[in-house]
This record gives C-alpha cells, structure tokens and sequence, in this order.
C-alpha cells in the first residue's frame, strides 16, 4: 500500500491465488495465457509473495514457486515473503536462497515453535481418570482376574512415577486400558511434566489434514513433534492401521522412539499375532518393554458366569 500511495508499482499475491490463477491461464477462454501472467509474476518491479507453505503443495507447484524465485533471486529483483512455517519446515526451492546475507533478511516476528504449532490436549472426558478413582472391580471379577488388574494398576502407578521402556497394555474394550493410560497422564501433569495423549485414529487424521492446503499446521513439524515428545500415550492402535499409508506412519514413529528409547504407553485390543512382525518385535522387545495382558472383561459386563461353579 506505502508502494501504490507514492504511485510506484507492486504486485502483491497470496502463494495459493497465485497457483490457483496460472492453473486457470491454461483454460483456452482465460484473457491473460499462462507465459502473460508468469513473466508479469516473475518480472513485477517489487513482488509481495504472502503465505508460502509446504505442506500440501504438488510437484507442479513446488517448481512454479522455484522458478519464480530463482529469476528474481538472479535478477536482484525486490521481493518480499510472508509464511507462518518455520524455515526449516519450507521446501529447499523456497529457502536456498535466504542464505545471502547480502540479498536477503530473515525476520522471524515471534516464536514460531511455540505459537504456530499447538499440540491436542488430553481429551476432556479423559482429565478426570486418575489413579484414585480407578475401579479394581474386587466384587466382580475372579481371583485370578482381580490379582491381574491390580498388577496392570501397579505397573502404571510405577510408570508414571519414573516413565522409562514402553508399557503395551493389551485387553478387551472397556478393561480399564484407556483408564490406566488417562491415569499415567494426569499423574504426569499434574506433577507439571510433558505428556502427548493421542488415539491413533485421531493421531492419522491429524497426519492427513496437515497435509491439506488450509493446515495451520505442518505436517513435517507436527509429526517431529509426535515423535520426539518426552513421554507419548497412544491410544487404541487397531484396525486404524489397515492402510499402507498408515502403517507406514505408524512404523515410522514407533521404530523411531523405540530407536531412540523414548518412553510410551500403548493400549490396544489386537494380540501381538495379530499385529504386523515388524510392530510387534518392537512391542515384544523385553529388554526395553513390558506387554501386560489385562484378563478382566468390559467394565459392564457380568462375569459371574465366568465364576468356577457359576
């Protein structure tokens, strides 16, 4: 606005209206053809790129953005960007160049890490299980279920107290997994300690939509973020992972933190057969983990018929 106030030229576009537009010069009926509108983009006396993103951007349009910075990098041509991404979260195209501190200045206004990128709290109807109000169910189970689920209980008090391997709680929906790992999470809050709570259904579909050209999110940030948190709970990891696409985002964060022995607490309804090998070593791996299998049936159900006797 400064530029056009003093009657001097500047052609300021938004990075998707400016794909958005030289796809749309290729229609046969556009009154300004594709090789117009390019050179006026790559040429224009002071060029204001705004919201240059990564995530989501094809192949066509990675080298668009690429050529339209080199020519104007080799030319010295004034031009002005705009991203709410970290640099290191830009494609290369866009920031191999900034390197040239005799061309270029970076300004990072805030704190990118912190204000850009909000990890999901723990889910709201999950704040409330605690240890303290974690039913052992001793009127309704038998002996042997009763001993099992005290140990499963023990086995996460000790866990939050000193987060170290991986605890894979494995049962039937409603046995008390997704309480215990709601439980090492409120512990650890409450002891002001970083923990990242996640159902993998969830997990996947955050995945997916940071992909999208409307994220505020990046994808490449987000799922570091995953991967490197201090201590991460994965809830209910199943059938979710039927895809190839899933199974290979999952694969690549649990080899990840279980390469890098990141402490992590997984619930899940599948046996380790019933799990891909190259998941379950990981899970199985008793030098860094412990698989406890929670005999108890769901919550609601009677299982006085499993009673010896009755």
């Amino acid at each position: 606005n400064e530029r056009l106030s003093r009657g001097e030229p500047a052609f300021y576009i938004s990075a998707a209206d400016l794909l958005d537009h030289l796809r749309a010069a290729f229609n046969p009926g556009s009154e300004l053809t594709y090789d117009d509108l390019f050179n006026q983009v790559k040429n224009a006396p002071l060029l204001v790129l705004d919201d240059v993103r990564s995530e989501g951007a094809t192949e066509w349009a990675r080298q668009r953005l690429d050529q339209i910075l080199n020519h104007r990098f080799n030319l010295r041509l004034p031009t002005v960007i705009t991203s709410d991404s970290a640099l290191e979260d830009l494609e290369p195209g866009v920031t191999r160049r900034f390197g040239d501190a005799e061309l270029c200045s970076v300004l990072v206004l805030g704190d990118l890490r912190n204000t850009a990128l909000r990890m999901p709290d723990l889910p709201e109807g999950l704040r409330q299980e605690t240890f303290d109000n974690f039913d052992l169910r001793r009127l309704e189970l038998t002996r042997e279920q009763q001993q099992n689920l005290e140990m499963a209980y023990h086995l996460a008090q000790e866990f939050a107290g000193q987060p170290e391997g991986w605890i894979v709680y494995q049962g039937a929906h409603g046995c008390g997994k997704t309480h215990l790992a709601a439980a090492i999470a409120n512990a650890r809050i409450a002891a002001g300690q970083p923990v990242l709570f996640l159902v993998v259904a969830d997990l996947l579909d955050y995945l997916r939509s940071a992909f999208g050209p409307d994220s505020k999110v990046s994808y490449a940030r987000f799922f570091e973020e995953v991967k490197q948190s201090p201590l991460l709970i994965l809830d209910d990891y199943g059938e979710q992972a039927s895809t190839p696409w899933a199974k290979s985002k999952l694969f690549q964060l649990i080899n990840h933190r279980y390469n890098a022995r990141l402490p992590m607490v997984v619930t899940t309804c599948l046996s380790l057969e019933e799990m891909e090998v190259r998941i379950s070593s990981r899970f199985a791996d008793p030098r860094f983990n412990t698989v406890f299998n929670i005999m108890a049936p769901h919550y609601n159900v009677d299982v006085s018929e499993h009673r010896p006797g009755g």
